[in-house]
């Protein structure tokens, strides 16, 4: 889960446009097509939001696993440059979807980093979230957990510097969960 998906400005006019909309189109074709996740890993894009993706990759999932992720964002529009969210800013509908695949769909792990979470829990659409992370040390901490799926807490995928030794530990502890 994220805040936002955060485009560079002038996305329309670069020539990695029309994989951005392929991406869109079909996010898991893409990816086997490609062998990247995301457009934003690709030479061409310049902008925003490549930091976050070049971190992604580096838990390891490979383009067979692309029918096993998902992106899914708060806010249901696109944004360019750093967005400080209210729940204000958010649709409920767009909220209530999000809700649903969480609780009803298919997913066995969902991984939420911990500002995106309180955006949540701040919205009212999520009761179920616990306010605190279960704590266990050297574990992703646990949000939410029933005998079909947890939702882990985790770093945001774009923290840097004092972060980073942890980063790197909540990566390998996601690469553990993924089929071989």
């Amino acid at each position: 889960m994220g805040l936002d998906a955060n485009y560079a400005e002038n996305i329309s006019s670069q020539s990695v446009f029309p994989k951005v909309l392929e991406y869109h189109h079909d996010g898991i074709g893409f990816w086997q097509k490609n062998k990247v996740h995301h457009p934003f890993l690709l030479p061409e894009y310049k902008g925003d939001g490549s930091y976050y993706h070049r971190s992604f990759a580096k838990i390891g999932f490979l383009p067979f696993h692309a029918p096993l992720v998902s992106f899914v964002e708060l806010l249901h529009i696109p944004t360019v440059g750093r967005s400080k969210l209210e729940p204000s800013d958010l649709s409920t509908q767009h909220l209530q979807l999000i809700n649903a695949a969480i609780l009803e769909g298919q997913a066995k792990y969902i991984f939420i980093p911990a500002a995106v979470a309180k955006l949540m829990q701040n919205s009212g659409i999520f009761p179920w979230l616990y306010r605190k992370p279960i704590a266990i040390p050297d574990r992703l901490g646990i949000l939410f957990q029933n005998q079909n799926k947890t939702v882990y807490s985790h770093l945001h995928f774009s923290v840097y510097g004092k972060f980073q030794e942890r980063k790197v530990m909540e990566a390998a502890l996601i690469n553990s969960l993924l089929p071989k």
